[in-house]
């Protein structure tokens, strides 16, 4: 394992220079826009939303524009605890358990039970090694995807740093082999040599469904029996061409995405393979299911941006996302200082005292979504 500095540590994809800044900035983008596009419709069914607001995907969380939530914001977090440290998985995680205690007590409007319960934990003195709690919910999944892409050619430290942020808030084996499933891909799509000038598609026969079945199938957890029949559905999908609603109703996901990670990570995984790399195809086709809407939007969006990168990902979707202080502009300092040489713009400042101010507005339009759910049509 490296044991440089943080200052003297290197990328350790094998991709340089613009396509790798370019396949960044697209994961964190795209995970922004598929949890702004989610985060609205969250927990309602595929009918009941279709019913509410209709079949085209467009932001609307308030005035057509959109919010991202804890999906976007720990990946961000995720990112920040690389630059800082990038060549020790423990040192990683103390960085990354901090930002979660801030955080907390910035009161975010949306937080998962598990993620709550290991926060508090942290606060009274635990270590991130030890703050976690059994639970396979989806928290490790939204803070994988960067991880797996930054240590693309780095298989040791990939599985290494997912881990230390799995057990941070997550200890179910379920949750693990999650986790590390998110980053594999990520992996996969960052490893290949071919340039974001290709048209997706070729970029997905280079990373092909085969090469990732292959990958998927020696990430499981020792202690983790179900992974091998999420496999098998993702394959028999595959081979079938199904559609990912299909897959879902497979899997008894008929009311919605459920926020279990071994059920929402298959299904993001199969509309990735599924749609090739066409971003907007492959998020509605996720977001149709309905359920932990923005979860599932914004793990699929940070793998299929990490392909296409922003050129990609479609242009009122990236414009549409207003949220502030981790705006878009942010988010593509951040793509760019996990670029930048070793000692040399390796940092991304974050505006913590907004972010009070910005969680209360935040509340506030969530009860007006919440309000307006008991209203027809039903």
């Amino acid at each position: 394992m490296t044991t440089e500095s943080a200052a003297g540590a290197r990328p350790a994809s094998g991709l340089v220079g613009p396509d790798r800044a370019a396949r960044l900035n697209g994961l964190l983008l795209g995970t922004a826009v598929g949890d702004a596009l989610g985060l609205p419709v969250e927990n309602l069914s595929p009918g009941r939303r279709q019913r509410m607001v209709g079949e085209e995907w467009r932001h609307r969380f308030i005035c057509n524009r959109g919010f991202v939530s804890d999906d976007t914001e720990h990946a961000a977090f995720v990112g920040a605890s690389l630059l800082a440290h990038d060549d020790d998985p423990d040192a990683f995680a103390r960085a990354l358990a901090w930002r979660l205690r801030v955080w907390l007590l910035m009161l975010p409007g949306g937080v998962g039970f598990a993620t709550l319960q290991a926060c508090l934990k942290l606060w009274c003195g635990f270590s991130p090694a030890r703050s976690g709690v059994f639970s396979a919910g989806n928290g490790p999944a939204m803070r994988a995807s960067l991880i797996g892409a930054y240590f693309a050619d780095d298989p040791e430290r990939r599985r290494a740093f997912v881990d230390a942020s799995t057990r941070m808030t997550h200890t179910h084996p379920h949750a693990f082999t999650g986790a590390r499933a998110v980053a594999e891909v990520a992996a996969a799509v960052l490893s290949t040599s071919a340039p974001l000038a290709q048209t997706p598609e070729r970029v997905f026969v280079r990373v092909s469904a085969i090469d990732l079945f292959r990958r998927l199938e020696t990430v499981r957890h020792p202690d983790d029996r179900e992974w091998p029949n999420c496999l098998a559905r993702i394959e028999h999908a595959w081979a079938d061409d199904a559609e990912v609603l299909a897959l879902a109703a497979t899997m008894g996901q008929y009311a919605g995405i459920s926020g279990y990670i071994h059920h929402t990570v298959p299904l993001a995984i199969y509309g990735f393979i599924k749609h090739r790399g066409d971003f907007r195809a492959t998020v509605s086709a996720l977001l149709d299911c309905g359920g932990d809407t923005d979860t599932v939007g914004a793990i699929a969006g940070a793998l299929v941006g990490a392909s296409v990168g922003e050129a990609g990902i479609p242009r009122e979707w990236v414009a549409g996302v207003a949220d502030w202080p981790l705006s878009r502009r942010y988010l593509r300092r951040l793509a760019a200082a996990l670029c930048a040489p070793p000692g040399r713009g390796r940092d991304a400042m974050f505006a913590w005292p907004a972010l009070p101010l910005r969680n209360a507005f935040f509340l506030f339009i969530v009860i007006a979504h919440g309000l307006r759910r008991l209203l027809p049509p039903y």
